[in-house]
This record gives C-alpha cells, structure tokens and sequence, in this order.
C-alpha cells in the first residue's frame, strides 16, 4: 500500500509540473500512424496487498480455537502420563479401531465410513516426505515448518524402523502447506502429483470447509488396495503455530496407515477430542505395530490379533 501512495504522490506532482506549460506556444504537429501490430506494453503487477480478508477471517478463527483449547486444558503436548494409563488390551483395542477401519468412506468424499472393517494398510517402499508452500506463505514460517517436518520424519522413523525421511527430489509424500489466498495454485498442483485422482477427493480439496483444519489423502499402487504409494496432506497457512504443528503430527500418522480416530483411544491425537496436540507415547506404540515385520499389508483384523496382543504385551509390560 505504501509503494501504490507513493506513485500516487509522484505522478500527481508530475501532472502539476507539466500545468506550468504555456500550451498555446506548442507548434502544431499531425501525429504519424502507428505501426500496425505496435501493442501497448502491459502495466506492472500490482505489489502484494497482504492476506484477503477471507485469509485475515480465518487466522482470527484458528487463533480463537487455539485459545479456547488451551484455556480448556486440551492440546496437550506431554505424550500422556500417570493420568493417562493404558493396558496391553486397550492397545489393542485402539490398534485395530484406527488401523482397520477408515473415518470416511473411501472414494466418496466426505461421506461417514461404514462401520466394516477393512484389511492393514500401509507404505511397503520408502516414505520420502517434502514440504510445499503457497505464495502467500510468508519465508520465516516456511523455514519452521520445514524444521518441524524434518525432525517429525526422523522421529517417525526412529519409531517404525522404517525408512521415512525427506526427500525434494523424488517425494512420494507431499506436505502441502498453504492459505486460503492460494486456493488458486492447489488444485493445479495437485492434480500435478495424482493426475488421475478420483472427482470425490479432488472436490474435498477444491471446498475443505472451516471445521475441517488440515487433511490427508494416501493412494494406494494399481495392484492393490492396501500398498501406499503417495499422499498428500494439506494444512492451513491461517493456523497458529500450535494448531499448525498438531496438524501435521496427526496427518503425516494417518497418512502413514492409521487412517481412523477413536473416542475410546486415549492418550492419542487419533481421537477427535484435541485433549493432545502431539504425537504420544501410545501412538508411538501403533506406529510401532503397524510397521512391525510380523505384519503385513493386506492382513484382516482375524490374522493380525495373536500377533498384535503380543506386541502389545510385550510394548506395555503385561496384559490386563
């Protein structure tokens, strides 16, 4: 805005020097044709202006969430504690709840899931994880950001034993992180890493209404239904940097094969009662499960039970 003033201000004064002109001592002169084709060069973008007000609505909307969260004692960031016990059943429990089931029902957009579970999904290859940002996401908060992925990706992998890590030169899990300004530049982009996504999930990203704050989208490989091969999570530039980092802690997880919440799981983000912001102990314990050599993608709940209570038993210490 400042710039726009100050060009205002110099071709007013401009205006203003050329009116001291005495006009009536110009020679008439008979203007020659212009060249046919000659076009008028294009006027200079336009400077930024700074978020929309759309954009301005959003950050004042998810910095009130954030607040009211806290202020309820939710968001927590200690992993769970002596508040929090769990035993080798309840893992198992939540295990088969958020790792077999789906929170929506697939191919179908926004559509409630039906309660049928399904068989184990995740990432048989490696997880090469990459941060994208939309214009309008200022360079400081990019920095963080990718700070915040980098050392979530070595921590998930220290976790699972799997090889997860970032990667800009040939990602398979793309992070993309962008504001409502950019609206313009995801649909585009995404149809850049999935060309054939299906019209369901490419709707889900063209309108993610308010109450949903960040998502993720894993495709499975033309051979099967349970192999990932790609995903793409998006969060809001608009969140504050708590609500910011919770997102992309739980959608990196989910993206990985835990694809389901669950009111009974507790402590855990895959559970939609934001009592945890982070990563816990006890979503370390699933993730560990999940990527566990005993298993293997495309097992049934039927298969993986023995093996997962004495996963569990021995992750606990004791079964009850």
């Amino acid at each position: 805005m400042r710039r726009w003033t100050k060009s205002l201000v110099g071709l007013t004064a401009g205006l203003a020097l050329t009116g001291c002109l005495d006009l009536s001592k110009r020679p008439s002169v008979t203007p020659q044709q212009r060249p046919a084709g000659l076009v008028a060069p294009k006027p200079a973008p336009k400077p930024p202006q700074g978020p929309s007000q759309e954009s301005r609505a959003l950050s004042a909307y998810y910095a009130r969430v954030q607040s009211e969260l806290l202020a309820q004692g939710l968001l927590r960031q200690d992993g769970g504690g002596p508040d929090t016990p769990f035993t080798s059943d309840m893992l198992v429990r939540n295990f088969t709840r958020i790792a077999f089931f789906d929170e929506y029902e697939r191919g179908a957009g926004l559509q409630a899931a039906r309660d049928t579970p399904g068989v184990l999904r995740r990432w048989p290859g490696p997880v090469r994880l990459t941060v994208e940002f939309g214009t309008s996401v200022p360079a400081e908060r990019r920095a963080r950001d990718r700070a915040t992925v980098a050392n979530y990706a070595a921590r998930l992998k220290r976790v699972t034993g799997h090889p997860i890590g970032m990667s800009d030169a040939s990602p398979n899990f793309h992070v993309l992180v962008m504001g409502e300004d950019d609206r313009a530049e995801a649909i585009p982009r995404v149809l850049e890493i999935v060309p054939n996504i299906n019209p369901a999930s490419l709707s889900i990203l063209r309108n993610i209404p308010r109450s949903i704050h960040c998502l993720v989208i894993a495709f499975s490989s033309d051979q099967n239904d349970h192999d990932y091969r790609r995903a793409i999570a998006l969060v809001r530039d608009e969140h504050p940097d708590l609500l910011r980092k919770s997102c992309m802690h739980e959608e990196i997880a989910q993206g990985l094969g835990l694809a389901n919440d669950s009111p009974q799981a507790r402590p855990s983000i895959f559970n939609d009662d934001d009592e945890f912001a982070l990563l816990t102990t006890h979503d370390e314990m699933l993730l560990k499960m999940l990527y566990s050599p005993r298993l293997r993608g495309g097992m049934t709940q039927e298969e993986a039970r023995p093996i997962l209570r004495d996963m569990a038993e021995y992750l606990v210490g004791g079964s009850s």
